[in-house]
């Protein structure tokens, strides 16, 4: 799904460093999410029944196939959907309490670290996350030239 309303979470488990996070991706979690991905499954089946697909002898998976109402769709779409993973957003650019970087891609609070990748995206981008982590990163490098040419 491109541009979804939900929105996970990353938090620390504890003080050890060692620990792994608590990490609540949150699929689907908004309502309206759920009506999107529900429309589009739908259309799909409204697609595949034409008869110019017919030639091609596709079926659906047995798994699907018996959901008729949306709340058979949904319950279909919860058991079987994946994800792609590519998360974005976890550590936000921001002056706030809860942000992560500063514009310069500059982590809060310590020095000589700085956060160049998805992470600092605000939202998901409607396409794979390559291209505009590239041009973050180009983005970082003149930034830590400017920073060394000042220092």
């Amino acid at each position: 799904m491109l541009r979804p309303l939900s929105r996970g979470s990353v938090r620390l488990a504890s003080k050890d460093p060692l620990a792994l996070p608590l990490v609540d991706p949150a699929f689907l979690h908004e309502p309206d999410d759920m009506a999107r991905m529900v429309r589009g499954f739908k259309q799909v089946r409204r697609i595949l029944a034409q008869p110019a697909l017919a030639q091609f002898g596709g079926r659906e998976l047995a798994a699907t196939a018996t959901a008729q109402t949306d709340a058979e769709i949904e319950q279909a779409i919860r058991n079987l959907g994946d994800t792609i993973y590519h998360p974005v957003g976890s550590c936000r650019m921001g002056p706030g309490p809860m942000d992560v970087v500063d514009a310069e891609l500059r982590v809060h609070g310590l020095q000589g670290l700085r956060v160049v990748d998805a992470s600092i995206m605000p939202s998901v981008v409607s396409g794979n996350t390559n291209a505009p982590v590239i041009m973050i990163a180009e983005k970082a490098a003149d930034l830590i030239k400017q920073a060394a040419v000042r220092a």
